[in-house]
């Protein structure tokens, strides 16, 4: 499979529209080594294949297929690659890019679960608003450990997992969190046998989510923050990385800490970087961490062959 990198920060992008911290001034005045990053989506296809399937759409969603040419085969008069669009959670930097894809012929095959069906029915009616244009042709994510296939997709499977994290402030389950909020996603490559893991929201690895990192010979994870009190020591918040659902790299039980227990030929890679995080700085010594420890930061327009 081929995975595209179409978007790489978490949610507000680097440098962040208003933010005047370390790293976003830093690459506006070009005194920082660093790369911009829009919000964070990936596009999988298989070998071979054209269609493949968009997991989340960003608000950045229209810049990111203009610069993309693998999203715009050019087949017909209006045309896509993107056979249909899997959504890890409802946050608005995951969902809103759903209303830019208004224009499409007919229904938007979309995959979710029901908690992010309903957040998106409710606390920000995206689905609703889309009745009104293409419809949706939603189908439902099950969390009972089988897998699903994407209509138009071959070759791909994908199997979804619960994780420990955070629904978005518009849920009602905010504070009351249900399994299927937050999902990672496991792709096989039925062919081939090669499986990747990506989960851009990850606040706590459980067993289960570990089983399932290990089985894949690419592991895209939450990329978020470096410490866990990284936002109140900037003074840009109170709350803590755990706090908002992101388990940071750094520190005891951090995601450094886990990625070094997973198989050696395992590749290792972070995505939804929040404009804070310093392993933006590409000499920055957190960076040099990481790559010690054979962990890489993604960037967009990267492309993977798994």
């Amino acid at each position: 499979m081929r995975i595209t990198v179409l978007g790489s920060a978490a949610g507000g992008g680097f440098p962040q529209w208003n933010c005047n911290c370390r790293n976003c001034a830093g690459l506006r005045a070009g005194t920082l080594k660093a790369k911009a990053r829009t919000q964070s989506s990936i596009f999988v296809q298989p070998d071979g294949g054209v269609d493949g399937v968009l997991f989340n759409a960003s608000p950045d969603i229209l810049e990111q297929i203009r610069s993309k040419p693998v999203l715009q085969p050019a087949r017909s008069l209006r045309d896509s690659a993107i056979a249909g669009v899997v959504l890890m959670d409802g946050q608005i930097d995951h969902a809103t890019g759903l209303f830019m894809l208004r224009e499409r012929k007919g229904a938007l095959p979309l995959w979710c679960t029901d908690p992010v069906a309903e957040d998106l029915s409710q606390g920000n009616p995206v689905l609703r608003v889309l009745d009104h244009y293409c419809g949706v042709d939603r189908h439902r994510i099950a969390l009972d450990g089988g897998s699903f296939a994407v209509t138009g997709v071959a070759d791909l499977s994908f199997r979804a997992l619960p994780l420990s994290s955070k629904a978005a402030p518009y849920s009602p389950h905010r504070d009351r969190p249900v399994p299927g909020d937050n999902i990672g996603i496991l792709i096989s490559d039925d062919r081939s046998g090669r499986r990747a893991f990506y989960a851009p929201g990850l606040g706590q690895i459980t067993p289960e989510v570990f089983d399932a990192m290990a089985l894949a010979d690419c592991v895209m994870v939450d990329g978020t923050f470096w410490t866990d009190d990284e936002m109140p020591r900037l003074g840009l918040g109170t709350k803590t990385a755990r706090d908002i659902g992101h388990l940071p790299q750094s520190g005891p039980g951090g995601m450094i800490e886990w990625m070094a227990k997973l198989p050696q030929h395992t590749r290792r890679m972070l995505i939804h970087v929040n404009n804070t995080n310093p392993i933006l700085d590409e000499d920055s010594d957190e960076r040099a961490t990481l790559t010690r420890a054979g962990i890489a930061v993604c960037e967009d327009n990267m492309q993977i062959d798994v």
